[in-house]
């Protein structure tokens, strides 16, 4: 990887290892968001797939952790953002308001981002915690979340734009979308934003909040390669993928969609 500010993960050399075409095709810059504070569940595993799939789609990703207080990147083609316990929240809530402008900029423009749990919530109108305490979020999702006592744990299945998908929940919040707020996915299997209306998730342009942990990307290779897309596109001008072998994931896939499913 390039050296550049904020650049914080190396991608394995057995992973890069994998890849049977050469790094030609441009850089991706992947920004994850708060990784200490807001990367439970195996959330990290999201950002490690993207840079491990841009590789072996043949461009070279360039990886960098966003912290409290850090500059911003000088670089964002797609941004990801994890799970964490309400005090994750709170310590990241400052910086995080500090660059809210920026975000919403780039939402608008229809940069590629994830966020899961956690940083779903922020994403979204309003958090507020199990003591009352609200806290404001980015508005860039129609979505307020209430925190309870009842936790929805358990494995998921979703219908969406990207396929089905699959995934593990584990979270306290209830979320309500707004009027006209389109949903990520439909709930086959699980209880979705609060167990009552079938929506799991928001979505809005290219952006995508969602309760899946898992980590969800390594699980659903099409919701990954579709998020790429959209970024490569915006990096390099196109989307030239490789061959990748995704037998094992997609058997996976498939083998919890008919656990669950029955079909």
């Amino acid at each position: 990887m390039s050296e550049d500010r904020g650049v914080a993960q190396a991608l394995p050399d057995d992973v890069a290892a994998l890849a049977d075409v050469p790094a030609d095709k441009g850089e991706v810059h992947v920004v994850h968001l708060y990784p200490r504070e807001m990367s439970i569940y195996g959330d990290l595993g999201n950002t490690r797939c993207l840079a491990a799939r841009l590789r072996w789609h043949g461009y070279r990703p360039v990886v960098h952790d966003h912290h409290p207080g850090a500059p911003w990147p000088g670089r964002a083609d797609i941004i990801l953002g994890g799970g964490g316990q309400d005090s994750g929240q709170v310590r990241v809530t400052e910086d995080l308001a500090r660059h809210t402008d920026r975000l919403r900029e780039l939402a608008l423009d229809g940069l590629p981002m994830l966020m899961i749990c956690g940083m779903y919530q922020l994403f979204g109108e309003a958090f507020i915690t199990v003591e009352g305490r609200r806290l404001p979020g980015l508005g860039i999702l129609d979505v307020t979340t209430r925190g309870n006592a009842t936790r929805m744990i358990g494995p998921v299945v979703l219908d969406t734009d990207f396929g089905s998908v699959v995934g593990y929940e584990n979270h306290s919040g209830s979320t309500v979308l707004g009027q006209g707020q389109q949903p990520f996915g439909r709930v086959r299997h699980g209880s979705g934003n609060n167990g009552s209306d079938g929506h799991e998730g928001a979505r809005t342009a290219n952006v995508v909040g969602s309760y899946l942990h898992g980590p969800v990307l390594p699980a659903n290779p099409a919701l990954a390669d579709g998020l790429l897309e959209v970024a490569a596109r915006r990096a390099t001008g196109g989307w030239d993928p490789a061959e990748v072998d995704d037998t094992v994931a997609e058997r996976a896939h498939q083998a919890q969609v008919r656990r669950l499913l029955g079909s």
